[in-house]
């Protein structure tokens, strides 16, 4: 159903964000994004764009543009500590286009944000706001009236079906908006690096992912050939969430990986974990996408993914539901099981991944002994979901 006249109003520019003001404008709705920062920002480096989210950007018409700036890697080494040689390697490449009809990529997060930033501006419908200082949201039985302080100072109000808060996982819809609780520290850091390819030439497959694990943490490598880099994630136990001045040190981690550290140096940047779970996803024409709502662990490389489903999904349900209400019921009720799972799997691999010796090695044994395809079945039901299929049911 063609959506010209309705309009919304979303919070954020992220990932989530902008696929959905995408989604909305295809469709002929007027979209307003509201975005604090003053320009595009997407902090932190690499990004594992899975078939069920790839889907999805190739049916807005990302897909080329997606693959000139990501790689599609053939498999995912598995290193465990110390060793120098994979345990296993997990197909990806070839295999995944074939079982679920897309491709496995990766490739920078800004990239990505930005290729969607260029296909919003193609719509005159989709209108983004940077440096916005302030908005204040009133719900009516209509829809919304936002008043929104812009960069400059001066004051807009804008009237629209639904207000979305695509506002990441410290949430300002979230938590004054729908009375939702604050994220938790969940005494983990991310430590990420960009560093030059070269660096560590020889170290990792240069078409491949690796990924090292150790006691307590965990180091995952891909490179981003279209920028002649290696995105390095290295996951640590924390008590603060600001993880202190210094990269903490890493205990017998092997020359491979050891090597791979010393070509980071000082350039570490601390990522908190934090999760998202609130009881409230909407209340009346008011509700919440991505991280806003359900941000998890990264263990499964899947919170992207979540966002651009969510985008998915709701889009077309504001378009074709009676109301924006029952637009945010119907797509709470179809996405808070997915990814309710989805982030349980990846608290679960957390801990699998940290696991102190002895028992790191039933770990090891269990996955030598599955194989490099038993993830395809194991993980079939998060790669073959088609969230567009979902939506329509």
């Amino acid at each position: 159903m063609p959506a010209t006249g309705r309009s919304y109003v979303i919070a954020g520019a992220g990932i989530a964000g902008l696929t959905l003001a995408l989604t909305l404008a295809k469709f002929g709705a007027t979209v307003v994004v509201l975005e604090r920062n003053p320009v595009l920002q997407e902090f932190g480096a690499g990004l594992q764009i899975s078939p069920n989210a790839r889907r999805i950007l190739d049916r807005l018409g990302l897909g080329d543009a997606i693959a000139g700036v990501s790689l599609e890697p053939a498999a995912l080494d598995i290193y465990p500590r110390g060793r120098e040689r994979p345990l296993v390697s997990l197909e990806l490449g070839r295999i995944m286009r074939e079982r679920f009809g897309a491709p496995y990529a990766v490739m920078h997060r800004a990239d990505l944000a930005n290729l969607l930033y260029k296909a919003c501006r193609r719509f005159a419908n989709i209108d983004i706001l940077f440096g916005v200082r302030n908005w204040d949201v009133v719900s009516h039985a209509r829809g919304v009236t936002v008043a929104i302080d812009e960069a400059g100072g001066q004051t807009r109000n804008s009237r629209a079906l639904a207000f979305i808060g695509a506002d990441g996982v410290h949430s300002q819809t979230r938590q004054q908006m729908l009375d939702g609780s604050a994220a938790r520290f969940g005494r983990r850091i991310a430590w990420r690096c960009l560093v030059p390819a070269d660096l560590v030439a020889g170290q990792i497959a240069p078409d491949r992912v690796s990924v090292f694990l150790g006691s307590g943490f965990h180091l995952v490598c891909y490179p981003l050939p279209h920028r002649q880099q290696v995105n390095l994630a290295l996951f640590m136990p924390s008590a603060h969430p600001d993880g202190g001045k210094d990269v903490p040190a890493v205990a017998r981690p092997g020359a491979r990986m050891e090597t791979i550290l010393a070509a980071a140096g000082a350039g570490w940047t601390p990522w908190p974990l934090f999760t998202v779970e609130t009881a409230s996803w909407h209340r009346g024409n008011i509700g919440l996408i991505g991280d806003a709502a359900h941000a998890m662990v990264p263990f499964q490389a899947q919170g992207a993914a979540m966002g651009i489903e969510d985008a998915a999904v709701l889009g077309p349900l504001l378009v074709n539901e009676k109301s924006a209400e029952a637009a945010l019921r119907r797509y709470a009720e179809i996405r808070r099981p997915r990814t309710g799972r989805v982030a349980a799997l990846s608290a679960n691999n957390g801990r699998i991944f940290h696991l102190p010796w002895p028992l790191s090695r039933g770990r090891d044994l269990v996955m030598r002994l599955q194989g490099p395809r038993a993830h395809l079945g194991r993980l079939g039901w998060i790669y073959g979901y088609d969230a567009e299929d979902t939506g329509r049911h």
